[in-house]
């Protein structure tokens, strides 16, 4: 028998990843390089992001409640911006016909036409991934069939079927409250979406397939469902990301035209489209700024969020580097 040994016990040490460890591994990765020697994404990061803390903390950001009606004052209706004739600090960018601080409005604006934007994304992302994978993966009958009706999708303008399914549902809700018309603009524009996440995730998984580690999954048994979530599907969500990115400000410009066209968000709770249709009828009376500076905001995010998706697809392309 050996004999025991005196020398103390030395715990072994495991090491684990901290958020620190991992941030220090982000700032010296490739793509932080990227972003940092691109002028264009640097500035459209901080164009986005005053957009956003804007539109989040508008509560404590904004001068002025422009829903609150016990603020209102009609006698303040349409005064121009403050460096203008009759303009005054207390409104730096005017009122518009209700006598609303249209700096206040913007930014109450901007944080509905960003959640309806981003919640849209989400749900269209949601189904056109599980779809675009299912396609992919199944082939045969399952794969024609998804790729027909996105080809039918494809065939009809995407206002137009928003138009359609926004339509349906205040036809079937007459009496909906605000809530239940957030959730039918939400649904009517994450229909026109998925098929760009379908097709997609479709002609990524179907060169996935085909690699070794799904061939040696499939001969150890493992399910096909489990193969798709686990193996796959983290694999081709490269793209995904690019592609959301992109549709953000698609979606948010689909909120402002149905918004526009009368068709979106109620009026008590009016997004940038709702406030550039207002101002769309004093345009040509003399009080520009009503219609002018939420267009420049919704072009101001639409703008930093597509140079934003620019870059990101050429920092995780190699090719395109």
């Amino acid at each position: 028998m050996a004999a025991p040994s005196d020398a103390p016990d030395v715990p072994v040490t495991v090491p684990v990843a901290t958020p620190a460890g991992a941030l220090a591994r982000f700032l010296d990765g490739d793509v932080w390089h990227s972003f940092k020697r691109s002028p264009a994404a640097v500035g459209a990061a901080a164009i986005a992001f005053v957009c956003v803390f804007c539109a989040l903390f508008a509560n404590w950001v904004a001068p002025h409640n422009p829903f609150d009606l016990a603020t209102l004052n009609l006698a303040d209706a349409r005064l121009p911006p403050a460096w203008m004739a009759g303009g005054g600090p207390k409104y730096l960018l005017g009122t518009d016909d209700q006598g609303r601080d249209i700096l206040s409005a913007l930014m109450y604006g901007a944080r509905i036409s960003l959640f309806v934007g981003l919640a849209s994304v989400v749900v269209s992302s949601v189904i056109g991934v599980g779809l675009g994978l299912l396609s992919g993966f199944a082939g045969g009958k399952v794969d024609a069939f998804i790729m027909r009706v996105c080809d039918v999708m494809l065939s009809f303008p995407s206002i137009l079927i928003a138009l359609l399914i926004d339509g349906v549902g205040r036809a079937l809700f007459p009496q909906a409250h605000d809530t239940l018309a957030f959730g039918v603009l939400i649904i009517a524009i994450s229909l026109t979406g998925w098929v760009q996440y379908a097709r997609t995730v479709r002609g990524s998984t179907m060169v996935e397939r085909h690699k070794e580690y799904v061939q040696a999954a499939r001969v150890i048994g493992v399910a096909p469902a489990r193969i798709m979530l686990r193996h796959v599907l983290p694999n081709v969500l490269g793209p995904v990301l690019v592609l959301a990115t992109i549709q953000v400000a698609s979606a948010i410009i689909t909120e402002a035209t149905l918004s526009f066209l009368g068709v979106g968000v109620p009026p008590t709770s009016p997004s940038l489209g709702t406030l550039i249709r207002i101002g769309n009828d004093f345009l040509f009376s003399g009080e520009w700024w009503i219609t002018i500076f939420p267009g420049v905001m919704l072009v101001l995010i639409a703008l930093s969020v597509n140079l934003l998706g620019d870059w990101l697809r050429d920092a995780l392309n190699p090719r395109l580097r």
